[in-house]
């Protein structure tokens, strides 16, 4: 399981861990049932404290994401289709609305951001 890091940002680092491995779920690299680090050893592999990583773990839980068994260790959770499809769809409208918002600023018509993403979709098929 690959985690990166960045000091540099806004964003808080256990957000920055829990967007990760949810973004691991929701593309099928973890998947139901594997094991993640335990919470000592993810801290020490990222060089931060153990405190910011339960957090992590805790926000991943309260997600449904992962499940942890005392004595055992956390684990990628079943998921729910459903769940998986709408956690998808809130990501894709997030993206959009930056889409839409830089579109306005520069000018540019929805006829033209609609071609756009036609284009863009067409071209990964």
């Amino acid at each position: 399981m690959e985690i990166l890091i960045s000091n540099s940002g806004q964003e808080p680092i256990y957000a920055q861990i829990t967007r990760q491995i949810e973004q691991q779920i929701l593309s099928g690299t973890l998947r139901q049932g594997d094991a993640l680090p335990s919470i000592r050893l993810l801290a020490k592999e990222l060089r931060i404290s153990v405190i910011t990583t339960k957090r992590a773990y805790e926000e991943l839980e309260a997600g449904g994401f992962i499940t942890t068994v005392p004595g055992r260790g956390s684990f990628v959770a079943a998921q729910n289709p459903a769940l998986l499809r709408e956690e998808t769809l809130r990501r894709v409208e997030a993206q959009l609305q930056g889409a839409v918002d830089a579109a306005r600023l520069g000018g540019i018509g929805y006829d033209e951001v609609c071609e756009t993403l036609r284009l863009l979709w067409e071209e990964q098929v």
